[in-house]
């Protein structure tokens, strides 16, 4: 058996691990697939992507294991107290491309408040006519910016550029954003009653989950517009859809949803009119997915020569000073 195994690999990215690492095992799978574990348990080092769930449970059916390797900045997927306990060393993708996360937001928040989808309807219809379809402009505009890490930078830094007013929310000031981009820190609910638009790049931690509830929504503006291209579980659905049909939010603009696995209880909220929603893609550009595969490919060639990997994942270093969330 291979002692290094790929999984969750898309078929296109194939040939790339096959050239770096001849002779390595490569799945399409997550490791809860059938079967996936049995062909992974003699593994020395296991590269996956966000949806294998490695816990304590999972990494004992593998115990050979020292090295994994995950295609993601996140790493709330891998049991790192049971592989610190066992010796193995995790590495993740620190930025594969915080920049095109960024991009997506933006994608979203432009094709959206200009109305391209409908323009582009109403032409293919044989109607060359733009009366009804009046869009709205970023400038100006308050964004709110909810975690201020590499994505929420990056966020911030394209908002800068349309002339925006900028508000953030995090425990961890980044002062560059301060001195540079004239971005105010302020507590949750200062950001929720000033913002416009209001993006999440918070991580799926426990005491973020449905941090955007109905009490949330109650302090935001009327007609705001809210994006998630962070994790479904920040945002409560049924609040969310109790805020759509009442208007107090125009738009949510979503690249991830609650319930990805059980796509069915999300249909009332995909079918409305003012919803966006794109799958899991706001990460997904040709040149991110690259990035992603030569930073891991990195990382178990330094592993592999004796070296401590350079992404090898570490508590960062920070100053958070400032109030955590609270959630209701």
């Amino acid at each position: 058996m291979p002692s290094i195994v790929f999984i969750e690999v898309d078929k296109e990215d194939a040939a790339q691990i096959t050239a770096a690492f001849p002779g390595s095992l490569i799945l399409s799978s997550p490791v809860a697939d059938p079967g996936v574990i049995e062909q992974c348990k003699d593994a020395e080092v296991l590269s996956c992507f966000i949806y294998s769930k490695l816990t304590k449970e999972v990494l004992a059916r593998m115990p050979n294991l020292k090295l994994i390797v995950t295609r993601s900045v996140g790493f709330d997927h891998i049991d790192l107290i049971a592989c610190q306990d066992r010796g193995i060393v995790v590495c993740n993708v620190p930025d594969y491309g915080s920049y095109v996360i960024a991009e997506h937001v933006f994608a979203l928040l432009l094709s959206t408040m200009r109305r391209v989808n409908e323009g582009d309807k109403r032409v293919e219809t044989g109607t060359f006519d733009f009366h009804g379809l009046r869009g709205m402009t970023l400038r100006g505009k308050t964004i709110g910016i909810m975690g201020t890490g590499k994505i929420g930078r990056r966020v911030a830094q394209v908002a800068h550029g349309f002339g925006m007013k900028i508000v953030a929310f995090d425990r961890c000031r980044t002062l560059e954003l301060v001195d540079l981009l004239g971005v105010e820190y302020v507590s949750q609910e200062d950001l929720y009653a000033r913002s416009d638009i209001i993006t999440l790049h918070m991580p799926a931690i426990p005491e973020a989950e449905h941090m955007i509830n109905e009490k949330a929504i109650a302090q935001m503006k009327d007609g705001m517009i809210l994006v998630n291209t962070a994790r479904g579980s920040l945002i409560d659905s049924k609040a969310l859809l109790k805020g759509l049909k009442s208007g107090k939010i125009r738009y949510a603009l979503l690249d991830v949803l609650e319930h990805e696995k059980n796509f069915g209880e999300n249909r009332e909220l995909i079918d409305h009119p003012n919803v966006v929603t794109t799958p899991h893609i706001a990460f997904y550009s040709e040149e991110s997915v690259r990035s992603m595969f030569v930073d891991c490919f990195e990382s178990i060639a330094q592993w592999k020569a004796g070296k401590n990997p350079e992404h090898t994942v570490k508590p960062p270093t920070k100053v958070c000073d400032l109030p955590g969330i609270r959630n209701g």
